[in-house]
This record gives structure tokens, sequence and C-alpha cells, in this order.
């Protein structure tokens, strides 16, 4: 049974460079800007949001404030009553939070739904945000002797890689430099400005220094602050919505598929479970092509381009290969042809993904979607995919724990 079609009417993305605790603001003013950014950017009004859900990772470690689904109604009166809740996945959070609207959506409870991301991660130091979001390890039981948490974890995964098929730096250093480069289109990305020399993406200990074993700063993910908001619709009011504004409902982008699976906390597991078997994580790529299956997309060759989680270059390296861009293990062939990136034969992370544009941890899932659907719509700007009709995302939480991929696709 075929589920109805949930179409995405719009939205909006906060200035990833923005540090909202310096300038007076917190995370409520990211949920409220937000909010207001994506129905300007929609020309809705709050009557027309029927059901608002929040995606939100550390709100109590970083500001000690729960309950972040009824912030929108705090910060905006007019929605005093409108049915809201708070979603966390670590870094997927807001993918959880998409799934559950489309999910109301397509029971037919709800027409139009608002679903937003925010995260507040630079009013604290940087190690202390770092130590902040080790709560979505298994605190106690993994990384215990790492000094930072994330780095670590995702450095495992690079040794497993190596371990199993090879995996030279190079290739990870030029990830950071595709993703960094790609960046300085995007106006709203937080490294814009930020400048680098060729050895910024070397093993050069002092322009590239190690963080934690074979990762180094240019294959980090950014601590940020913003917000990113999608509005998504039923097709009935998404028809009648397209219609006042003078065009088709063909001319709207649509979630075409997703897929969703969680493995255990633990990495060590994970990797463990896979050993046997050539897709180092075999769960992202049943999640991949779950997404693949709903939406009728044969593979890799039906995409125009990916947005994947790259909290580390090793994570956009296990994305490539599980996308099925190269066999598993030869995530470098997609690298050092050129398939990767602008112009390539599927451009990942065109915005300039985690390491470019920044990674507000509860926002990024919100943030991919969007992303897609400017994309599919030809209004990415100065980091748009040429012709871009189908876009995929691949959004993960914790060590590829909980895992969302979407296939946002337009039809005229």
């Amino acid at each position: 049974m075929t589920a109805p079609r949930v179409y995405i009417l719009g939205g909006y993305q906060t200035d990833f460079a923005k540090n909202w605790s310096r300038t007076g603001g917190d995370i409520s003013t990211i949920v409220r800007d937000t909010t207001l950014g994506a129905l300007a950017a929609c020309d809705l009004q709050p009557g027309d949001i029927q059901t608002i859900h929040v995606g939100n990772a550390f709100g109590e470690l970083h500001r000690n404030q729960a309950h972040l689904g009824a912030m929108v109604a705090s910060t905006i009166p007019e929605f005093y009553g409108t049915p809201a809740s708070r979603h966390e996945a670590a870094c997927a959070s807001s993918s959880i939070a998409i799934l559950a609207a489309m999910a109301e959506i397509e029971a037919g409870r709800y027409g139009c739904a608002l679903v937003l991301g925010a995260e507040e991660e630079r009013n604290v130091h940087g190690d202390q945000a770092a130590k902040n979001q080790a709560a979505a390890a298994w605190v106690g039981h993994e990384g215990e002797n790492a000094k930072f948490m994330w780095p670590y974890m995702f450095s495992t995964l690079g040794d497993e890689y190596d371990r199993r098929y090879g995996l030279k730096y190079e290739y990870l250093g030029r990830i950071a430099e595709i993703n960094l480069g790609n960046a300085k289109r995007n106006a709203n990305s937080q490294t814009r400005a930020w400048k680098f020399t060729a050895d910024s993406f070397r093993e050069d200990d002092e322009a590239n220094p190690v963080i934690e074993g074979r990762i180094r700063r240019q294959d980090c993910g950014q601590i940020t602050d913003g917000g990113a908001a999608v509005i998504l619709a039923s097709a009935e009011f998404a028809a009648a919505y397209a219609k006042r504004r003078g065009g088709s409902l063909d001319q709207l982008p649509h979630i075409s598929g997703w897929g969703h699976r969680t493995a255990g906390l633990l990495m060590s597991e994970k990797l463990e479970r896979s050993r046997e078997q050539p897709y180092v994580l075999p769960h992202v790529r049943e999640a991949i092509c779950a997404a693949w299956e709903r939406a009728g997309v044969s593979g890799p060759a039906a995409l125009d381009g990916i947005e994947t989680h790259d909290c580390f270059t090793t994570t956009e390296y296990m994305a490539i290969d599980h996308f099925g861009l190269t066999a598993p293990g030869e995530s470098w062939k997609a690298i050092e042809s050129g398939d990767i990136a602008p112009g390539g034969k599927l451009p990942i992370n065109a915005s300039g993904g985690l390491i470019g544009t920044g990674h507000p941890v509860g926002a990024t899932g919100a943030r991919m979607l969007l992303d897609a659907a400017k994309q599919v719509t030809g209004t990415a700007g100065d980091y748009q995919i040429e012709g871009a009709r189908t876009v995929q995302t691949l959004n993960v939480g914790g060590s590829c724990t909980t895992v969302v991929s979407f296939v946002v696709a337009r039809k005229a």
C-alpha cells in the first residue's frame, strides 16, 4: 500500500556563522527566528500550521532547557494551542521529527506541519560542548580514555576501513577540501570566510593537527549554533497552496522515499557485527536502500546529488560506498575521479555539509532536507547542482546509531 505523498512547501535556515549568545540570544531566539523565517519564506501564517515537531539533542546540557516543543508557542503566542512535540535522536533529531510529521500527514490527522531543528552549542567553551555531546554515546561504556569522544569514535571507523580495505589520508583530506570549498558558495555556512592552504588538507601537524587518532582538524564538522525548518503538507493542502501562488502541485518538491534504521549505541558492537560483511555498517546501507525502494529509485545513477552526514571525513568516506558509488571499501575511487566534487558524476554536499556549513546537531536533518528541496527546485543559488531533480539525504545520530535517509524529488 502506497502512503500518501508528503510535499515540502519550503523552509528556512539561520546563518550558521552566528554566535547567538554573543548577541543576547539563546535557544529560544533560535526557535523563534527559525519559525518566523520559515513562515515568511513560504508566505504562510501561524494559523496555517496544524502541528509542530521540534528536533533538538542537547538543550538540557547546553542551556538547561528541555520541553522545547512548547518553545514555539512561548516565543510566538499565535501558536498557543497548536499540537507540538520535541524529538531527540542525537544528530538525527530533526530527521526523526520529520518522520513523525510525515506519519501524521499520511494518517490524515493534519494537512500542514512545521518541522524545525534548533541547537545552541557555542554558549559554552568548545571543550565543554564536546563533552556535552558525548551523551550521544553509551556513557561509561565506550570511549572512556578519549579526550574527545566523537573524533575518537569516528577515528575507529577509519581504522576499520584501513584494516579491511586500506585507507590513505589523502582521500580524507580531499573530502574536507571539497566540502569547505563548497561552503564558500553558501551564504549561510559557518566557514564561508575561513581561509586555508594546501597544507590544511594534508598530514601536516601544524596546519592540520591531530585531534584524536587519525582524525585531524579539517576532518571535523563544526560546533555550531543554528536552526533549520521545513514546512510539510498533504497533497490536498499543497495543491491549494500551489494554486494560490499561481503554480501547480507538480512544481513542488516531495519526499518520495525514506529509510530509517537504529542500531545499538556501541560503535565497537556495530563493527564487530559486520566483521565478515562487505559493508562496514550494513544498517546504514539498509536505510539508504529502503529509501530507494519507497521512492522507486534504482540506485545512485538515478540521483543528481547527495546531502550526507560528514560529522567527520571518515563518515562521508563510509557513505560513499554505502550509497553504491563504488564497491565496498573503494570510496577512494569516487574521490580520486572527481565524481563527488561540483560538476562531478554525483556531487556530494554541495551545501558544504557539516564540515563546511556547520553542525547545529538537532538542526542538521532539517537543514539537509531543506537543501535537497532547494536543489530540486533550482533555488540553491551559488551552490546549485545544474538540472537537479532527485536528491537523497543521509543523516546519522551518534556513532551511526540512528540512521535516516530521505529521497526528495520534483516532477515538473
